[in-house]
């Protein structure tokens, strides 16, 4: 790496068998881990990993210090959340028992953002999970926003009448959500004022648009509400704003990026909202106690191929070879839907307009400044979400919504089987696998041994996706959380720690079958 140093810089990753080896990208482009140039990985330093990576290893190949079982539990509790919903919400018996949300940082700082709010104009809870690319900006503003933006599209005529009478005699506004935010979850005051009138725009319009006596549906209030921001935080960002912390801020927004998946949950309604490559998947208890996973979101990026038709389809045939390149849009951006990232999505001539008129500051982003090739036909890039409804079932025990840093680490089955198995307290015997390792019967007789202690004793985590979390950083090639390499992870270096995963994000909602039955 010496000889690379002063040119290129570690900001991702490629997985070889369990180990995750760090790719590289040029730091005059200085993109972010969803972002890459067309620098190339030297092949002295791939083979160098290759080599690392074989055989039986359990932990990183660098020297790291041992933390002690309260120190792991200390990180890892460090931003676990849980809020139990009353079984009677005042409206109806609710469907959702509670939920369990936590987050660990690999990117310092943390670019993931959570969001959870019940809808106390509607009914319904909002769960959302946004992953940002290029700084945190961007899903930052998403965290505070969006659920507004929803809750305001699912408002009838005659509640958006009231909202708007309320402001124009200055009586103080009925709340629309109530959150539910871990003391870490930071709201912007500076930008409060600033957001509340972009809202009270999109509220004045929905009105001119909306018929008395009409319910908004869900899917398309969805659509709306995701649509709508995207375009307001691009708007704030070509017009600024006279305060000079404000028009910084909004122009970091709109030029860093996010993906979200949101899920509204109402009754036995269950609508997801997905732009990007987080996922939601339904935890379903089979009659044999066993859990299965359904997945309700599609990611978003080249593994999709409906997806990598899509984007294509959008532009002229001469850049059938270039709109898609490498894996990624335009060969830079991952996820090929993502709200800001308006590199992406305004011209040439606006960018460059608004960035001579921006601070200072931004000059100084070399991001801000970088011109993606072959960019011919903007926009390339959406926020428009594909929406999936499910309606549950007495089966369907639990939602886990994941930033991608999950499932990097973690299949979706495995996912649903863990916290099937924390939440229920049942465990399902499997085989034991050693993952084509030759092991001896003394290791084996030691596995198995592992394994009745872990059955018969009882679950450390309260918080099921701090649980989950545990085994998406500690898991051995075994499936068995091993607490050497969970130690060994957990006190990476912050430049080290993003080699080998991204930030993880998890919200777990749990749902109630005696309700979801009888409705």
């Amino acid at each position: 790496m010496a000889a690379t140093s002063q040119v290129f810089r570690v900001i991702h990753g490629w997985r070889f068998g369990q180990i995750l080896v760090p790719a590289i990208t040029c730091q005059n482009c200085s993109l972010s881990p969803h972002l890459c140039t067309n620098a190339t990985q030297p092949h002295s330093f791939v083979q160098r990993w290759r080599h690392q990576s074989r055989g039986y290893r359990t932990s990183p190949p660098w020297h790291t210090y041992y933390l002690t079982p309260p120190q792991v539990n200390s990180i890892l509790k460090a931003n676990e959340y849980n809020f139990k919903v009353p079984e009677f919400d005042g409206k109806n018996l609710s469907s959702i028992m509670g939920f369990d949300s936590n987050q660990l940082p690999a990117n310092a700082p943390i670019e993931d953002r959570r969001s959870a709010a019940t809808c106390l104009q509607t009914r319904g809870m909002l769960y959302g999970v946004f992953d940002g690319h290029a700084g945190c900006a961007c899903a930052q503003a998403l965290s505070e926003r969006l659920f507004y933006y929803i809750a305001v599209s699912l408002l009838s005529h005659e509640t958006l009448i009231e909202l708007e009478n309320a402001v124009e005699s200055g009586r103080p506004l009925q709340p629309i959500l109530q959150w539910h935010k871990h003391p870490n979850d930071y709201f912007s005051k500076e930008a409060s004022k600033l957001y509340f009138s972009s809202l009270r725009t999109y509220w004045q319009e929905l009105l001119d648009l909306s018929v008395p006596g009409e319910q908004p549906d869900v899917a398309e209030a969805l659509v709306s509400a995701f649509k709508r921001l995207d375009n307001d935080i691009s708007l704030e960002a070509q017009v600024g704003d006279p305060n000079a912390f404000l028009h910084y801020w909004v122009l970091r927004v709109a030029f860093s990026g996010a993906t979200a998946c949101v899920a509204h949950i109402d009754g036995n309604e269950l609508h997801v909202a997905n732009t990007g490559d987080g996922r939601a998947v339904l935890g379903v208890q089979e009659p044999d106690g066993s859990f299965s996973a359904l997945t309700l979101t599609n990611d978003h990026n080249a593994q999709n191929e409906s997806e990598v038709q899509r984007v294509k389809s959008e532009h002229p045939l001469s850049e059938a070879k270039t709109v898609v390149k490498q894996d990624r849009l335009l060969g830079l951006l991952m996820p090929f839907r993502a709200f800001g990232d308006v590199k992406f999505k305004w011209s040439i001539e606006l960018q460059r307009r608004v960035l001579e008129s921006g601070p200072d500051q931004l000059h100084e982003n070399e991001h801000a400044k970088f011109i993606p090739p072959n960019y011919h036909t903007p926009p390339y890039l959406t926020a428009a979400p594909e929406v999936t409804r499910h309606r549950l079932r007495p089966q369907d025990r639990f939602l886990v919504l994941g930033s991608d840093g999950l499932w990097e680490t973690l299949h979706r089955q495995e996912v649903v089987r863990i916290v099937g198995e924390h939440l229920t307290g049942v465990h399902q015997q499997q085989p034991v696998s050693v993952g084509g390792f030759k092991v001896t019967l003394g290791q084996m007789q030691g596995l198995l041994q592992e394994r009745k202690a872990r059955i018969s004793s009882t679950f450390e985590d309260q918080n099921a996706a701090t649980h989950l979390i545990r085994h998406a950083v500690g898991n051995n090639e075994f499936g068995l959380v091993d607490h050497e390499r969970l130690s060994k992870m957990l006190s990476l270096p912050e430049e080290l720690a993003r080699m080998y995963r991204d930030d993880i994000t998890i919200i777990i909602v749990q749902f109630n079958p005696h309700v979801i039955g009888g409705q």
